[in-house]
């Protein structure tokens, strides 16, 4: 087995490791962090029901996003949406035989690589030309989008100019799954793509990126206005209050 092989391997084995060690790390993390406050945007559902609702539409829609500045969500949506095309065409390398559905969208895939690319292009475009956005811009801002569109542009760059062998990289992903190792081709396209890609999943954990799961735990979108009706404490300001009225008895 080549060197190359064995390097590309670990490091996608560590990639992974990282990933998910420092995602479920970060979840737990934000389970557990108390909400003292009741503090949903208004105006917020006043049910359980409708506080599922407005989350569905936010993380499918964007619909906060979309009332606050139309061009953001343009360029947010389109990038999003194409990368969600772009994902479920790559499930084509990690399942054998092909899903249906996943042979479905491969030309769908294919082209919404040049979107995704295009999104990101808009949304790096308003740190540059927003004043109040480029004020609050950090170099973690710009290498972050710098990374994303590298990843765009070195897959279109294997799906449109220099082709490698997709079979023998199937093959490769396939024996990761299994600890089963296959050559891996050393095209230099491929192994910058597939090296930013393990570095995404290095840094994910540890970005801004996590707003993809930390949506979920915001109380601004996930509480229930109903401050009126019931009142609202943090598990655990419940057990210092239930401890002083034990006391004060």
């Amino acid at each position: 087995m080549s060197f190359l092989t064995v390097l590309f391997a670990y490091l996608f084995y560590a990639a992974t490791a990282i990933l998910v060690g420092g995602l479920f790390f970060k979840i737990r993390t934000y389970a557990r962090t108390p909400a003292p406050l009741k503090i949903p945007t208004t105006p917020a559902p006043i049910t359980k029901t409708g506080v599922v609702l407005r989350m569905t539409r936010e993380v499918t829609l964007f619909e906060s996003l979309f009332k606050s500045n139309k061009w953001i969500w343009l360029f947010g949506y389109l990038f999003h949406v194409s990368l969600l095309l772009v994902t479920l065409r790559h499930l084509r390398y990690f399942t054998e035989p092909v899903w249906f559905p996943v042979e479905m969208i491969q030309p769908f895939g294919m082209y919404a690589g040049f979107a995704m690319v295009a999104g990101l292009g808009g949304l790096w475009a308003r740190r540059f030309l927003v004043d109040r956005v480029r004020y609050i811009s950090t170099p973690s801002d710009h290498l972050i989008l710098a990374l994303l569109v590298a990843i765009g542009l070195s897959g279109l760059g294997m799906s449109f100019v220099a082709h490698t062998d997709i079979v023998a990289v199937k093959a490769f992903i396939l024996g990761l799954m299994v600890f089963d190792l296959h050559p891996l081709p050393a095209d230099p396209v491929l192994l910058v793509h597939l090296s930013l890609v393990a570095l995404l999943m290095f840094i994910f954990p540890i970005s801004k990126l996590l707003h993809a799961p930390g949506i979920f735990f915001s109380p601004t979108r996930n509480q229930v206005d109903d401050p009126r009706d019931r009142r609202h404490i943090a598990p655990w300001a419940a057990k210092l209050e239930a401890g002083a009225q034990g006391k004060s008895e």
